[in-house]
């Protein structure tokens, strides 16, 4: 039996870099005693990671679902205000939002540039022209690995007052993101893709300049006189909306972070997108192969969205299961992003790359790759 590649990485992460599993195993035996100490050296870790100065603008959460669905919670949107987004979003940005539309929230969906996965011009005609309170936004598409103009679409939302949540899920791990100069007013990330840390763990940043109005449980504290009850948190979400911090997958980001402090983003992301760029080249030759996707090169994570003619998503990564290749495949939960690829009844295999793949199992994965374009004839 051959031994198989991993390349859906954009899924999660595998295998589990040793010094990660070692901090779970660490943590598990760990005397209650330790937890709080714990918990404050690994969250600021996250902090330093993330360059952000006060950790109480950082929430540990569950993951990037988890953050996302608090975020949108958080934020006062009254009935016929709009919440504006792009068309390659995750179902843990849209499925929230479409909530919103049964309290009269209008959720608007902003078109494609020529080259890019939003159109900056139509982003600012709606943002002038409607009540547009929140903007949310993946940084990159899970399906294609376009990247998003952020930087932009940031400058554009302050400038008509609208606040900014990014979906960085697919990002972390990929590129630098100090979040206090990002300049967004909240961003959600997952620890278990690029991140390479253990599935369970996630965070919700927020700037101090985000108006938020925390709609969710809270931590109610009763007035013994009176019996009124008061937040402890105020405004913003706490641990009490989010649940309590797995601390055996904190232990596990902790240590995958202090592994990737060891090289920079960049580096490890140009890498990634050469050895890419030689599986894209690999299907390109195929002429029952259509690939997906919108943009090149530095303007894309190594992610590989493509699909066979006359097969499913699923008969084709069956196929290359069979070729010692584990891929994604289906509607990887972006519905929108099939409909605007034309890919809904079929969904797309992807291919995605992981932070500091072997050279060796991308050289083993093109001639498998080839060998499976040539059994599709």
């Amino acid at each position: 039996m051959i031994e198989p590649i991993y390349l859906n990485h954009a899924g999660t992460s595998w295998p589990v870099p040793t010094p990660v599993a070692d901090a779970v195993c660490e943590a598990m035996r760990a005397h209650p005693v330790e937890w709080p100490d714990r918990f404050l050296k690994a969250h600021a870790a996250v902090c330093r990671f993330f360059g952000v100065a006060d950790p109480d603008q950082l929430l540990l959460t569950p993951g990037c679902t988890s953050s996302l669905s608090t975020a949108v919670a958080s934020v006062d949107l009254p009935a016929g205000s709009h919440v504006l987004t792009s068309r390659w979003e995750h179902h843990a940005v849209y499925g929230p939002l479409q909530k919103l539309s049964a309290n009269g929230v209008v959720v608007d969906v902003v078109p494609d540039g020529d080259d890019s996965p939003m159109d900056l011009g139509s982003l600012e005609q709606s943002l002038a022209t409607k009540d547009a309170r929140l903007v949310a936004i993946t940084a990159a598409c899970n399906v294609s690995g376009d990247l998003l103009p952020i930087t932009q679409i940031i400058e554009l939302s302050h400038r008509y007052d609208a606040m900014v949540l990014i979906d960085a899920a697919q990002i972390v791990g990929w590129m630098d993101l100090p979040l206090d100069e990002l300049g967004a007013d909240m961003v959600a990330f997952g620890g278990h893709k690029g991140l390479q840390a253990p599935w369970g763990i996630g965070g919700l940043y927020m700037a101090k300049s985000a108006k938020l109005k925390c709609a969710t449980a809270q931590c109610a504290i009763p007035d013994p006189k009176t019996g009124a009850t008061s937040s402890q948190w105020g405004s913003r979400p706490g641990y009490c909306d989010v649940g309590s911090v797995d601390q055996y997958s904190l232990a596990g980001l902790e240590a995958a972070l202090h592994r990737l402090g060891e090289t920079t983003r960049l580096a490890d992301l140009e890498v990634a997108r050469q050895q890419v760029s030689r599986l894209r080249e690999t299907l390109s030759g195929d002429r029952r192969v259509t690939l997906y996707g919108m943009a090149e090169g530095s303007r894309r994570l190594p992610t590989i969205a493509f699909s066979v003619a006359g097969e499913t998503s699923g008969q084709s990564a069956e196929r290359l299961r069979k070729h010692g290749l584990i891929v994604g495949s289906g509607l990887q939960c972006s519905p929108l992003s099939h409909e605007a690829m034309g890919t809904s009844e079929t969904g797309v295999v992807r291919i995605s790359v992981g932070v500091r793949q072997p050279e060796n199992e991308i050289a083993v994965a093109c001639e498998r790759l080839a060998d499976f374009c040539a059994g599709a004839h």
